[in-house]
């Protein structure tokens, strides 16, 4: 660990000592003392008292400009005044029915008007989403196995925990990757129906289809790989996929989780003029509520009707979660909103990027609609394995360093990215670009003396 790092940790511990003594009382009666494992690192997560627009503020009482925004899943920002209106009006009428009611017609409505899908099917949960998807193109097809990309996290269901996060020594020949399960308790048989092949590269999808033919379901993607910060495809990618799996007679089905309501107004389908078989939403649709859903056309989905495939859950169709994915698809998620959004990452990145290059990091900035990242590479990585050479201590280094300058820049872990919200302003951002100006000159020290002890 280089002294900076260890200057920015030391820093953090004395702002935050009411998160750490939360996060001790919370360890024995909770595994690593959160709730999900995203939410842990050395040497202790944040705890948040309160959020509004697009500020939080952790037990100590100190402010953050908020790009963490629950992993992208805030793109309304904390306590939107839509969405609170509406869940308010809800809350007085009745929370769960675990019966239809008309909102069910209503957003599905808005959903179909936006993306090239005609029927749709809700969840609360981005996993929930991807694993219906999966079972449909497997009951559409009559095949067992899917093509996944290495690197790309779909959720927590069995056939998408599989090479998550390899590591080199797992992870085999860079154009056929070995299937690796993300963690005990993902089956022999589930490696052997989840295929694995690089992002971005078109030639090793078709080498298992030649490999299984007439076996695979679908391809299952995440149009901009954000499991590894923000990884482009090139171009003509989605395009190849499409055709491809047109041609093999298998389903492409686009995780739209973090793309779907941040990229356009119709998600990476409009962004990438790709029309897919099945477009799994969640995260910003909810506007801070759990809900998710997956689309498709009528013969897919007619599968549900028909009986053929079971889809139920108590939570479907929540009446408050239905109530804030309304507002949002009515009231925030607008050609304005996109407009100003688009603005303020634009400025985000200019700024990080003009930062970069006056300070001589080996670096680069990225964005794309409300998402971006700080990537500590030389140049744009196109696949998980450019992306697993990151200097973690570096990146470490940036995000305690921004995190002591109030500006939470990111969720932890470098595999994430900014996200903007609607209730970012001008301020906000300069705030944040201030901080990494600030910050900039140690991080350049840092990386030249890391490279100088590497050197032979």
């Amino acid at each position: 660990m280089h002294e900076g790092l260890k200057k920015e940790l030391e820093i953090y511990e004395k702002r935050t000592p009411r998160s750490r003594l939360a996060h001790q009382k919370a360890v024995p009666r909770i595994p690593l003392g959160v709730a999900s494992n995203y939410r842990a690192y050395e040497p202790y997560p944040l705890f948040v008292r309160e959020g509004r627009g697009g500020h939080i503020w952790d037990l100590d009482g100190n402010e953050y400009v908020d790009f963490n925004l629950c992993f992208g899943a805030l793109m309304a920002g904390h306590c939107h005044p839509a969405v609170v209106r509406a869940v308010k009006e809800r809350l007085h009428i009745g929370t769960m029915f675990g019966m239809p009611h008309e909102m069910e017609w209503a957003l599905a409505e808005e959903i179909c008007t936006r993306f090239p899908v005609e029927m749709v099917r809700f969840g609360s949960s981005g996993t929930e989403a991807t694993m219906h998807a999966i079972r449909l193109a497997r009951a559409a097809t009559g095949r067992d196995r899917i093509v996944k990309m290495e690197g790309a996290y779909h959720g927590l269901h069995d056939s998408a925990l599989v090479s998550v996060k390899p590591k080199s020594d797992q992870f085999g020949d860079p154009a056929a990757p070995t299937p690796v399960p993300a963690g005990a308790g993902v089956t022999t048989a589930t490696l052997q129906n989840t295929l694995v092949a690089p992002f971005n590269d078109l030639a090793a999808v078709e080498r298992l289809f030649a490999a299984h033919t007439g076996q695979i379901a679908a391809v299952i993607v995440e149009p901009i790989l954000m499991n590894i910060g923000i990884c482009m495809p090139v171009p003509g990618y989605h395009q190849g996929l499409r055709e491809l799996t047109t041609r093999h007679g298998a389903l492409l089905i686009f995780d739209e989780v973090k793309t779907g309501a941040k990229l356009a107004r119709g998600g990476a389908c409009e962004y990438f003029a790709v029309k897919p078989d099945i477009v799994c939403l969640a995260k910003s649709i909810g506007g801070g509520f759990p809900l998710a859903a997956f689309a498709a056309h009528r013969e897919v989905m007619d599968l549900i009707a028909q009986h053929k495939v079971f889809h139920g859950g108590t939570y479907n169709t929540n009446p408050v979660s239905m109530a804030a994915g309304l507002a949002m698809f009515r009231e925030v998620l607008i050609p304005a909103a996109y407009e100003h959004i688009n603005q303020m990452n634009s400025r985000l990145v200019e700024g990080y990027r003009k930062t970069i290059e006056k300070m001589g990091l080996n670096a680069y900035a990225i964005g794309a609609g409300a998402n971006g990242a700080f990537m500590l590479y030389p140049r744009e990585i196109r696949n998980y394995r450019d992306w697993i050479t990151i200097d973690v201590d570096l990146w470490r280094h940036y995000w305690f360093g921004m995190v002591n300058r109030g500006v939470l820049p990111q969720p932890y872990w470098w595999d994430e990215q900014w996200t903007i919200s609607v209730a970012h302003t001008e301020e906000d951002i300069d705030r944040h670009l201030t901080a990494f100006e600030e910050l900039a000159p140690q991080l350049a020290r840092a990386q030249q003396e890391r490279m100088a002890t590497a050197a032979p």
